[in-house]
């Protein structure tokens, strides 16, 4: 089998063989809307099957696997959010690494990427270790919560608009159900700070009438039930922009100790 089937004890699998699957775009908008909890939404996410051109990649990644991961056995399902229940700080991503978090099956574990996420988010107060390389490895997210707009790794790192569309349900109920805590949302690249707006209103955020384009630092203002949230905005930790120095370790941190002051 190319993915761990649901409840055979894979750390931190929220699933289980009952937990109902979406087979269709429709399956996931009925799905996110009716779980009433994020335990309920992340076991639902980690089985979707709705996009065949993910599950097909997702699975045969796992099959084939990395040569310096080939004794492993990858997750190869999609990845949920993950993190404080009641979070302050929400961060958003695209989408799970092939050999990441389709391996580890926790968003940002065992990359590149997040390597210099884990690392700042560490110096900043915000997880209890400097690293994240498996689901059991001891990382807690302190105040925080991250996930994907994007639940499947996609091919090339691409996922097609058909893709986003179908997977955006489940987004948007992760930030509604987490909202009544949360006061700032970091989104890690330009794609995410595009895919977090129609989420956050369709979780119920009030949105100011124009929204600055993504840059590196950009702050905007939204509300939820009258409170202000500020949105901030972070370039992708990517090999691409740590190697090239768009991005540097203080960059990083001066983000998330912003955050984490906002958050306060």
């Amino acid at each position: 089998m190319s993915f761990v089937p649901p409840g055979t004890g894979w750390p931190g699998d929220p699933a289980t063989p009952d937990t109902p699957v979406a087979l269709d775009p429709a399956d996931v908008r009925r799905l996110a809307a009716d779980s009433s909890t994020l335990a309920e939404l992340t076991a639902r996410q980690s089985v979707c099957r709705a996009c065949p051109r993910l599950v097909e990649w997702r699975e045969k990644v796992a099959d084939e696997k990395r040569r310096a991961f080939a004794d492993e056995t990858y997750w190869g399902r999609p990845v949920p959010g993950w993190g404080d229940e009641h979070p302050r700080i929400v961060l958003v991503g695209l989408a799970p690494a092939a050999h990441g978090g389709n391996r580890t099956g926790r968003i940002f574990t065992g990359d590149r990427s997040g390597d210099w996420l884990f690392a700042s988010l560490y110096r900043s107060g915000l997880a209890a270790q400097e690293t994240s390389t498996h689901a059991d490895d001891g990382q807690r997210l302190l105040g925080a919560r991250v996930l994907a707009s994007v639940r499947c790794a996609p091919p090339a790192n691409k996922p097609t608009p058909s893709e986003k569309g179908a997977c955006f349900p489940w987004m948007a109920r992760e930030l509604a159900l987490v909202a009544p805590t949360v006061r700032v949302v970091v989104a890690l690249g330009g794609y995410a700070w595009q895919a977090m707006w129609p989420a956050l209103k369709d979780a119920g955020y009030e949105l100011p009438r124009s929204r600055p384009p993504f840059r590196h630092g950009v702050e905007a203002e939204v509300r939820y039930a009258g409170a202000p949230v500020t949105l901030i905005g972070c370039y992708h930790p990517s090999q691409q922009n740590t190697f090239t120095g768009r991005v540097t370790a203080q960059m990083l941190d001066d983000v998330f100790t912003r955050a984490r002051s906002l958050a306060v």
